[in-house]
């Protein structure tokens, strides 16, 4: 687990990350980033091993500010003990039209990061499975299943949180129509 000094320097590494994510992307307002996080990686354990509270908070406080000032959504995906369902916003799961299912994620089956989302969100709600615009793994989390295709992996300058490497991919349009078609990228 993350001691109280390591968390202290948490906050700015993981708003550096996110904010050179969001220069990277081309995010419209009101899109959805799904974010994964191993508050175990981070602390420079093997993932699932020592979930922290406070290491948990702090990612998602920092994430979730830069998210909100940009207008998009945050996702924030579970550990695979809740199946990877993901903690949303309740406007987000009616604008995406997801559904609902029944859980509250906590540190030790769902992990320290869904948990704090929980704790955190005006009117959180679990759901299933999205389709998010883009995203964030910190931590080899595996968030590829909750990402539109075709997920572009791109690398940041500050892609590390602690110990915890941090991997990202927005998306884009499948490319259709063999050697004749046209695109406009």
């Amino acid at each position: 687990m993350a001691n109280k000094e390591d968390v202290g320097e948490l906050p700015e590494q993981a708003e550096s990350v996110i904010k050179e994510f969001f220069e990277k992307t081309n995010l419209k307002k009101g899109a959805l980033v799904v974010a994964g996080c191993s508050t175990s990686e981070i602390a420079g354990k093997k993932i699932g091993s020592s979930s922290s509270e406070e290491t948990g908070k702090a990612v998602f406080d920092a994430l979730y500010k830069i998210c909100k000032k940009h207008g998009v959504f945050l996702a924030c995906q579970c550990c695979e003990h809740l199946n990877r369902a993901l903690c949303v916003e309740r406007e987000c799961a009616e604008k995406f039209n997801l559904e609902e299912v029944s859980v509250v994620p906590y540190v030790k089956a769902g992990g320290a990061f869904a948990s704090a989302a929980y704790r955190s969100y005006k009117d959180p709600v679990m759901v299933e499975e999205v389709q998010a615009d883009a995203g964030l793994d910190i931590g080899s989390t595996l968030i590829g299943m909750h990402l539109k295709r075709v997920a572009v992996p791109f690398r940041l300058e500050h892609n590390q949180i602690g110990e915890a490497k941090v991997v990202c991919a927005y998306t884009r349009p499948k490319l259709i129509g063999g050697e004749r078609a046209h695109y406009s990228l």
